[in-house]
């Protein structure tokens, strides 16, 4: 970024701290430097007051969602193909397996996971969610994933429109694909861009979206903020770039490239009220697990992650292989970071619901993201 958007605090994840140089050499007669915390104490104050949680709970289960992620690779290789999937179990604190036989049970808990015996695997259960993807769902229909603590596939459906007879031909043709169990909603899924409004992070034609990660060259952001060669403009409306790569629907992931002044650096932003944080990494935060959200119109909130993989009926057409969670969002965070700890877990696409009354919102998983367009992401 620019030298001048250094003293801004409106800018999302492209903000300069000193926190994140590179310390000195230190003699082997040095006494060791104290434990890193395990967080800042506003981010745990923000877990407070979005989670419910005293400040105590909120350092246990950065811990327990810290040991949930390095385990859960390893748990899922000893399931083998009995794998059901996994969740945080927030009442103990230990990553749950599903699997669908008891020999394999004991062998994930040799690695330290709780276990619990479902009827269905996972991938039994993502074959019947590909064939519910093949469907072409009525905007009553809002969004469905599969659930590994049930071992079922469950479709969600606006209250209002329940007995709709599209919505209800519609789930006669799920359940056919599959176990499946409806669910309600109240709300339809929308994304989250906004019209413009002076002082924002960027723009594009007249629509305000947020920064995601910075990745080398660029930044990440929501397929839906802009096209391939549109032009993006920041907060001051100086040239940043333009998109290089844009899908959606279908994805909605983007990605643009940062120049004329502008550069990048792994840092998201706090908006004062939460210190700006570091990204060190990608690793992917197990169903269940804490995670908040920076976007430049409700700027910083925290909530947990409730599905993954799950199939997002915008009005603008499906998207796919998003991850649900409880955060809340409004127009204009589009795009913004999603960040688990120090991990960068995706992009804001939309939801429903605010920040006054609560909601929920989905985001593009980053790895897929990078992966897509062979982008490295920019760490501490």
């Amino acid at each position: 970024m620019r030298h001048a958007t250094l003293l801004r605090t409106g800018l999302s994840a492209l903000l300069v701290v000193g926190a994140w140089t590179a310390a000195g050499p230190v003699s082997a007669s040095a006494a060791p430097a104290p434990a890193e915390p395990p967080a800042s104490a506003a981010l745990l104050s923000a877990m407070q007051r979005d989670l419910g949680l005293t400040e105590q709970q909120a350092v246990n289960r950065l811990a327990d969602e810290k040991a949930a992620t390095a385990l859960e690779k390893k748990a899922q290789r000893a399931a083998g193909s009995a794998f059901g999937g996994s969740w945080l179990d927030a009442e103990t604190g230990r990553l749950t397996v599903a699997v669908t036989t008891a020999e394999k049970a004991e062998a994930v808990r040799a690695t330290g996971a709780e276990t619990r015996l479902v009827e269905h695997s996972a991938k039994s259960l993502d074959a019947a969610k590909a064939r519910i993807d093949a469907l072409k769902a009525p905007s009553g229909v809002s969004s469905w994933h599969v659930d590994p603590a049930t071992s079922r596939v469950v479709v969600n459906v606006v209250a209002a429109d329940k007995a709709d007879n599209d919505v209800r031909a519609f789930v006669a043709k799920a359940r056919k694909a599959g176990p499946v169990t409806v669910r309600t909603t109240a709300e339809a899924p929308r994304t989250f861009a906004a019209g413009t409004v002076g002082g924002d992070p960027y723009y594009t034609g007249n629509v305000r979206c947020s920064i995601g990660f910075s990745v080398h060259g660029g930044f990440v952001t929501a397929g839906h903020c802009g096209g391939v060669g549109q032009q993006v403009r920041g907060w001051d409306n100086s040239y940043i770039g333009n998109f290089q790569g844009s899908s959606f629907p279908g994805n909605d992931y983007a990605w643009v490239n940062v120049g004329s002044g502008w550069w990048t650096v792994p840092v998201v932003l706090g908006w004062g009220t939460v210190p700006d944080q570091l990204v060190r990494g990608s690793n992917e935060a197990p169903i269940g697990a804490s995670i908040c959200r920076s976007g430049s119109t409700t700027r910083w909130h925290c909530g947990r992650v409730l599905a993954k993989n799950e199939t997002v009926n915008y009005s603008q057409g499906a998207v796919y292989q998003m991850t649900k969670t409880s955060v809340c969002a409004e127009g204009g965070d589009s795009g913004g970071s999603f960040i688990s700890g120090d991990q960068a877990q995706g992009v804001t696409s939309g939801g429903w619901g605010n920040c006054s009354s609560g909601g929920e919102t989905w985001y593009q998983p980053i790895n897929e993201i990078l992966n897509r367009y062979g982008l490295r992401l920019h760490t501490a």
